[in-house]
């Protein structure tokens, strides 16, 4: 009866460091797939102001003569809708974001297995 408890034990120990181990590694995957994301997000933020800015003058100088502030508030109104629908788009992204699934998963795995009946 003793090894039997010795064994269980020794085993809920290993169990318990692999899935620390496991753990820790989702962490360090985490943290580089938050960072390229975000200098990923900033260069494109970048380079998407530069060319609304472009495009935003000539459009403007475009029709200067006829219709400068009609061009402007098209220009304007289509920046809002874009902006609206990106920010939609991130909303969902983060609300379907799981970090750590392979650590839970393998959480419940365990879970299962104490569960099911000898």
């Amino acid at each position: 009866m003793l090894a039997t408890a010795t064994r269980l034990i020794h085993r809920l120990r290993e169990t318990a460091g692999l899935r620390l181990e496991l753990f820790l590694l989702e962490v360090v995957e985490e943290r580089i797939r938050i960072v390229d994301a975000l200098l990923l997000a900033a260069l494109a933020i970048v380079c998407v102001l530069m060319t609304l800015v472009s495009l935003t003058a000539t459009v403007v100088v475009f029709f200067w003569d006829t219709h400068r502030l009609l061009a402007l508030a098209v220009v304007t109104a289509t920046y809002g809708v874009a902006a609206t629908v990106a920010l939609v788009k991130l909303r969902s992204h983060l609300r379907r974001w799981q970090s750590f699934s392979a650590t839970l998963e393998e959480f419940k795995q365990d879970s299962a297995c104490f569960k099911k009946p000898n």
